[in-house]
């Protein structure tokens, strides 16, 4: 079952990851949210971190996880931008991958099941 995940920019100048190689690029709502979406549909982003890591070998594959249906709405509002995500991936490799991301640099504002 999917879930909707509304997530909240308050500063997107600063919802960078502490690692310029994984962090985002993009600066407005369009381009975060493509971001995201692609990493969250694909491994590519989990395969660069991975291969980052000491002991690559030793990275749980579970955290490897994608949802080629995945989507990404991403929206300014008064300097801030909000996202709505729709996965199936499980939480923890969804936050996983928006703290690559975006750092600390966000918010959950909301969690719901989508349809």
């Amino acid at each position: 079952m999917p879930t909707r995940y509304h997530i909240n920019l308050p500063d997107p100048q600063r919802a960078r990851g502490s690692d310029p190689r994984f962090a985002f690029k993009s600066q407005g709502a369009e381009g975060i949210a493509a971001e995201l979406q692609d990493a969250l549909r694909s491994d590519a982003l989990f395969a660069r971190w991975r291969d980052a890591q000491e002991d690559p070998d030793a990275v749980d594959p579970a955290l490897g996880a994608t949802d080629p249906a995945a989507s990404v709405q991403g929206s300014e509002h008064n300097l801030h931008v909000e996202l709505v995500v729709v996965t199936v991936l499980p939480g923890t490799v969804f936050k996983q991958r928006l703290r690559l991301l975006a750092g600390s640099g966000w918010e959950l504002r909301d969690v719901s099941r989508a349809r």
